[in-house]
């Protein structure tokens, strides 16, 4: 058994899917059945007994500064969130891996899944029933991830948190130091550089039931879950829109950001009523979509 010695609360991306709900604040600040996400994440973890808990931050990371005040967690800045994936936020995080979860900011657990003691490396999973466009792993007999594809079916897939141990953090980081500075890397998740080394970090699967662990893509993922965001986004973008279109936050569905600009998404489309919109981020523009 290993002892956790800290959580990793990865935090610094744009959530640029999530439109137009990111452009106002950071993802994990969104709130959800009554308790913010990361906030309902950290009570969770110290509820198990988690020692020291890390915020890896980027986007308006400001916005996220009153957690270690309230919480007592320490925040770690990832600097370079624009320009790569969450491989830099494993990266600033260097210094504190050890026997440690890694988690993501945006993750609702429906019942507490973290342990102070874990019996080695995991990574979290669910059960789609048919098709699945997700991260599907197969294991060998002792359960140990051998395989991992893109999409598939009546599979076991990603999400949620994962734990390292210590010895895969070591040998996650010497293989991240040695590939960092690659034009290549920039652009990869964790999970690639993972999956690129399967071999010798070896990780298990760990199952979990169906509605115990969720992820919201957009918008109208989350209201799927809590309806209370139908008639009230908590959107100052989509308040407007509504009244300028005279309109219920309701009738606003179908929403898909486009990716450019500082914020990774210049803007979104929407439908109302049958006609498709466009709303530009950075000049608040709404027109007609001619692109349907």
């Amino acid at each position: 058994m290993y002892k956790a010695d800290n959580a990793i609360i990865l935090a610094a991306g744009t959530s640029s899917r999530f439109a137009p709900l990111s452009f106002e604040r950071p993802k994990a600040l969104v709130e959800v059945r009554g308790e913010v996400l990361i906030e309902r994440q950290i009570r969770q973890l110290q509820e198990a007994g988690i020692p020291t808990i890390y915020v890896v931050t980027g986007y308006k990371a400001e916005q996220l500064a009153y957690l270690k005040d309230k919480f007592g967690v320490e925040l770690i800045h990832n600097p370079d969130y624009l320009t790569r994936n969450n491989n830099a936020s494993i990266y600033v995080a260097r210094h504190v891996l050890r026997n440690s979860y890694i988690c993501s900011a945006d993750n609702y657990f429906a019942e507490n899944p973290f342990t102070l003691e874990v019996d080695g490396s995991y990574y979290a999973a669910v059960y789609a029933d048919g098709e699945t466009a997700e991260w599907c792993m197969t294991t060998d007999a002792h359960g140990i991830i051998h395989s991992v594809t893109v999409g598939g079916h009546d599979a076991w897939y990603m999400l949620g948190h994962t734990f390292w141990d210590e010895r895969f953090s070591r040998r996650f980081l010497e293989i991240l130091l040695a590939e960092y500075d690659k034009p290549e890397t920039a652009d990869k998740l964790w999970e690639d550089i993972y999956i690129a080394h399967l071999d010798e970090l070896k990780m298990a699967m760990r199952k979990y039931g169906d509605g115990t662990i969720f992820e919201f893509d957009t918008l109208d993922e989350l209201r799927a879950f809590d309806d209370s965001y139908c008639d009230d986004t908590r959107s100052a973008i989509l308040r407007r829109i509504a009244g300028e279109l005279q309109c219920r936050q309701r009738e606003i569905t179908d929403i898909r950001a486009y990716r450019g600009g500082a914020n990774d998404a210049a803007g979104f489309t929407f439908t109302l009523r049958g006609r498709s919109y466009r709303y530009a981020y950075e000049t608040q523009a709404l027109s007609i979509n001619q692109h349907q």
